[in-house]
């Protein structure tokens, strides 16, 4: 099984990774600072090929697909996103065209690239990780962050439909809160405030599961899934007090 992910170098990609070479699978290990695998058992591994670029770079990235799946690609996942609050792009506005350079121009990009070499080869896998924030339904105010989830669960919809007569399979995995490096630091260091916050190791569980069963959606935990649900119930305007 030849696997590349595209932010694999920490965090949920990097946990996937270990899972997938733990079961033999040659890796293509990308992210923007390849730096942060050092020290890395999976960094020495002779199964284990590690690639650094930014997902927004479509060249970049376009160029590494090619390079790992000359010798075939079974199973593309895309972890790589950016994130920032309402405070974070009224500080930083320019943060709002990289965020969606990112989450929505990248992925298309990617899974273009590596769809294309899939239909050659005649079958394969891309994964996006999304988040439960794109299944908000859109009201006045709502956040740059949760529209570009919003748009990359969509794509993986349209990929599906599109590449399911190659025998090309698109999962997406649309997770809470999980308990990871990124998540801390955005919040002061402690993520623990976050309702049903699940741990790495859970959310590996979750995902690996789903990708292993082809699945077309898995959103989770159960919880916080119905919890989205009840406030798209809630008007309009009701939905728009929501913080940011």
């Amino acid at each position: 099984m030849r696997i590349m992910i595209i932010g694999g170098t920490s965090g949920i990609g990097l946990a996937l990774a270990g899972r997938y070479a733990a079961q033999g699978a040659q890796l293509a290990l990308c992210g923007r600072d390849p730096r942060r695998l050092q020290g890395h058992a999976l960094a020495s591994s002779p199964r284990v090929s590690v690639y650094g670029f930014d997902i927004a770079d479509t060249d970049a990235a376009r160029q590494a697909i090619h390079d790992f799946g000359r010798d075939g690609l079974d199973m593309l996942i895309v972890v790589a996103g950016q994130y920032a609050d309402a405070a974070g792009l009224a500080a930083q506005p320019a943060l709002g065209p990289i965020l969606v350079q990112t989450n929505i121009v990248g992925l298309v990009q990617a899974f273009d690239t590596a769809a294309e070499l899939m239909r050659q080869q005649g079958h394969g896998h891309l994964v996006a990780v999304a988040s439960i924030a794109g299944l908000l339904k859109d009201y006045p105010d709502n956040s740059l962050y949760s529209a570009s989830k919003r748009a990359a669960i969509a794509i993986c919809e349209t990929y599906r439909k599109a590449l399911a007569p190659f025998g090309i399979a698109v999962t997406t995995l649309v997770p809470g809160y999980v308990d990871t490096a990124r998540l801390r630091e955005l919040n002061g260091g402690d993520a623990g405030a976050k309702p049903w916050l699940q741990s790495e190791a859970d959310a590996v569980r979750h995902m690996s599961a789903a990708i292993e069963r082809r699945a077309a959606r898995c959103v989770f935990p159960w919880q916080l899934h119905l919890t989205v649900r009840l406030f798209n119930l809630l008007p309009t305007w009701l939905r728009g007090l929501r913080k940011k």
